[in-house]
């Protein structure tokens, strides 16, 4: 069989014969050109906005830009995590919280016990953790059958929050202050000098890749919450954090090849002899990443400024470290600034 297309005369038929399986192959060579560009453009455009798994598209890349909330008309910074999840509160995040209040008509209570299930203090929870075992608990040997980690009634009550001689919450700030500042990503390496309970380094761990959140802590009762309590209750065990006993500036349980973006230690030196921060400092520096790496200090440097004169940069430069300067960044949930003092290796 053939088709052709006639002319409009009684004369013989004249045209082109296309022959079935001609047409056939045309149609599936202009499917095929078809897809290829539809899959092309379909790649290239944004212009949905969102992710295949529906979350923004801005909020899902690579890049690390930031914006303060409550900057007062200052530089706006917004952080994106690798996940989609953002590092920073942007301002838009903060007045939308604030109208959640407003529309629901809410004002601060006093803070006495609601009624509910057998409500309790925290004092009232550890007495009943300790006397009965809480409300609902299993009798004779199946008490030993039904909790993988027995943790105990001190760190379920969270007695170990009140450390610090401020807010819990002020662990975040200090998580969002140090990401921004050395441009984290969750591929990144970070070791904590005294990590204590995880008040910070939680918001790390969650962050970072597995196996990526290292730190050196001398005090056990600190330990046993984080690992009894912390990284179970919060879901991050799966995370693997490298977290190691010690109290003399040994890192080398972390391993020889390990090199960090960021070495940070929060509230520590300033408890530590003199000397045994320089000895830190001079173990540290191969393992801290050149140039682009940083260390973090908070609060003061005395170990440095006790040295007088140009004493201190001269000891930093003999150990391939520079002083890039001082910093201070605000609480997002309560009145309060904390200082930090940045330093980087100056030599590859």
């Amino acid at each position: 069989m053939a088709l052709w297309s006639s002319s409009s005369s009684t004369s013989s038929p004249k045209g082109i014969v296309i022959t079935v399986p001609a047409l056939v192959l045309a149609a599936s060579v202009a499917a095929i050109f078809f897809f290829f560009l539809l899959s092309s453009l379909s790649s290239s455009c944004s212009c949905s906005g969102r992710d295949a798994g529906g979350a923004p598209a801005s909020a899902t890349g690579g890049d690390v830009s930031v914006t303060r909330a409550g900057d007062g008309g200052g530089t706006h910074f917004s952080v994106s995590e690798g996940g989609g999840e953002s590092i920073w509160s942007s301002k838009e995040d903060v007045e939308w919280v604030k109208d959640q209040i407003r529309v629901n008509g809410l004002h601060m209570q006093d803070n006495v016990l609601r009624k509910g299930i057998n409500p309790r203090t925290r004092a009232e929870q550890l007495q009943d953790l300790l006397q009965f075992k809480g409300i609902s608990h299993y009798e004779g040997p199946e008490s030993e059958n039904h909790t993988a980690l027995p943790c105990p009634g001190e760190l379920l009550t969270e007695e170990h929050h009140s450390n610090y001689g401020e807010p819990w919450a002020g662990g975040r700030d200090v998580f969002e202050f140090l990401a921004q500042s050395t441009h984290l990503k969750p591929e990144s390496h970070v070791l904590e000098i005294g990590c204590g309970t995880l008040r910070v380094g939680l918001h790390f761990i969650r962050y970072l890749n597995a196996g990526h959140f290292h730190c050196l802590e001398r005090d056990e009762l600190s330990l046993m919450a984080a690992f009894r309590y912390e990284l179970p209750s919060q879901g991050l065990l799966h995370k693997r954090p490298l977290i190691v006993k010690g109290d003399n500036m040994d890192f080398s349980r972390f391993g020889s090849e390990v090199v960090y973006d960021l070495i940070y230690a929060s509230a520590v030196f300033l408890h530590m002899p003199d000397k045994l921060v320089w000895v830190g400092l001079e173990r540290l520096t191969n393992k801290l990443k050149p140039f682009d790496g940083r260390i973090f200090v908070s609060h003061n440097i005395k170990f440095c400024s006790r040295l007088g004169g140009d004493e201190c940069a001269k000891r930093l430069k003999s150990l391939g470290l520079e002083y890039i300067g001082k910093h201070t960044h605000d609480s997002l949930l309560f009145n309060h600034y904390e200082i930090w003092f940045e330093f980087r290796r100056s030599k590859g």
